[in-house]
């Protein structure tokens, strides 16, 4: 197969930027003082547990003594008839045990049609050449995926890129092989893609809704801000062939979940605009996500631009929480993810399941941490001849548990957010500090509100949500 690729972006000097000192926490690790429109609260990191303050007496009295510590925090919560430590902590240090596999994405065609600057990929190249997965391989990772999965629970398989349309024929071979080979070992499959949606066909689209599919396409913005950030080859404009894309999935069949996943650069428009754009052209779930590494750096977001990308991604909530307030769907996933895991109680030592339960499986066979990290010695994860590393991975989640991570184990907000992503973390440091604090310390005040004005939201079922429990509802004090 032959792939035309773009030429002539800067390349990468191949030489890491240093790592900027992450910003110090201030407060205690451990309970955050924060005011909704209806009072006063408390945050305990530990079971992401929040409480309805009685007064503002209490409330002054619990912030004094987070600033400057004078004692047990247990003992102060008896005093002041706080019932916060009656069992033992949930997250005391010590690493995950290894987990049965539950998810692995394929990286099919490491090679992409179009030439996007910020991509994490180097347009799904990883540094190295394109190539495409083998038809064996990719059947011999469905097989480990099986074979490493515990007996009878649900599977994911992904496919990745570069774009994997490109390997379409590829795609179609392997959900039919992975929904009998599940059958045949009692695992239910489902399976996700991320695509730029310029190469649909309509064979594609009818794959997509005659099975369990999630499908996240990338989107910059309206013509003229996704055609500043993805050139076509020929000039040709990228969003036009997306929306033909979504054309085609309206025609013959939408996914169960579509998503738009938007990069954001220093050259991404207003935030509110893109995402009402996403929004209107009837995506499911719209969500933004900074770029802190890319192999050209003009396109990463800085330590100094974390402030105003605060600033706007709080203007996009408070509109969530506005309409979902008053009852009218509004699907930033951002927000929508954040309030929904504070109501269960989210709590993880580690940012995502990558290492763990999630694989990824490069086109020759290794297996890294997670795609973002195919080619990375530092995350190689062992291969699909000879099984997962386990190994490999039990020194993974040791090295990264959250409270091993500086200045994370000080930080309120670190069973929220998990220490970061692995391959930002790794190529970039925590640039982003103050920004996951004060995007989770506005969502702990919207939780609140919406608690309040929306409790039925709660309870309605969510796409790509677990089970909505009671571990993180509010409690009084």
């Amino acid at each position: 197969m032959t792939v035309l690729l773009q030429i002539g972006r800067r390349p990468h000097d191949g030489v890491p930027a240093p790592h900027p000192a992450a910003a110090p926490p201030t407060g205690h690790p451990d309970v955050r003082v924060f005011r909704s429109a209806y009072g006063a609260h408390l945050f305990v990191a530990d079971g992401s547990r929040v409480y309805d303050l009685p007064d503002e007496g209490t409330a002054a009295r619990l912030e004094q003594w987070a600033a400057a510590p004078d004692g047990a925090l247990p003992d102060l919560a008896r005093e002041l008839g706080l019932p916060l430590w009656d069992r033992p902590p949930r997250i005391d240090g010590t690493a995950a045990e290894v987990p049965p596999l539950a998810s692995l994405s394929l990286n099919v065609m490491q090679a992409c049609n179009l030439s996007c600057g910020h991509c994490y990929a180097d347009e799904g190249r990883f540094g190295g050449s394109a190539r495409a997965m083998p038809r064996s391989t990719a059947f011999a990772a469905v097989d480990r995926l099986l074979a490493e999965a515990a007996p009878g629970a649900d599977v994911v398989v992904g496919f990745m890129g570069g774009e994997p349309m490109l390997a379409r024929e590829l795609v179609h071979q392997v959900v039919a092989y992975a929904e009998r080979a599940g059958a045949a070992t009692g695992h239910p499959v489902r399976f996700a893609l991320t695509t730029n949606l310029t190469t649909l066909r309509p064979e594609d689209a009818r794959l997509f809704a005659e099975h369990p599919f999630t499908v996240t396409v990338s989107l910059d913005g309206d013509r003229a801000g996704h055609d500043a950030l993805r050139r076509a080859p020929g000039g040709a404009s990228a969003y036009d062939r997306l929306r033909a894309g979504l054309s085609l999935l309206e025609r013959h069949g939408r996914p169960r979940h579509l998503a738009a996943r938007v990069s954001v650069t220093p050259h991404t428009g207003r935030l509110l605009d893109v995402l009402e754009h996403g929004i209107g052209l009837g995506f499911d779930e719209v969500g933004f996500a900074a770029v802190v590494s890319a192999p050209d750096p003009g396109y990463e977001i800085t330590a100094d631009a974390f402030a105003g990308f605060l600033a706007q991604m709080v203007e996009c909530g408070e509109r969530a929480l506005g309409e979902l307030a008053a009852g009218r769907r509004y699907p930033f996933g951002n927000f929508e993810t954040a309030v929904r895991q504070l109501h269960r109680g989210t709590h993880r030592p580690y940012p995502c399941g990558a290492g763990a339960g999630y694989l990824s499986a490069a086109a020759d066979g290794g297996l890294y941490a997670c795609h973002r990290l195919v080619g990375d010695p530092e995350f190689a994860m062992g291969s699909l001849a000879e099984g997962p590393d386990r190994a490999a991975r039990a020194h993974h989640l040791e090295q990264r548990h959250v409270d091993r991570a500086e200045p994370c184990r000080s930080c309120w907000a670190r069973y929220l957010c998990g220490g970061g992503c692995h391959h930002e973390v790794s190529r970039r440091g925590r640039p982003g500090c103050d920004y996951i604090r004060g995007w989770l310390a506005f969502c702990l005040r919207a939780y609140v509100e919406l608690c309040e004005a929306a409790p039925g939201w709660f309870l309605a079922p969510a796409d790509q949500a677990a089970p909505v429990g009671a571990a993180g509802r509010r409690e009084p004090s």
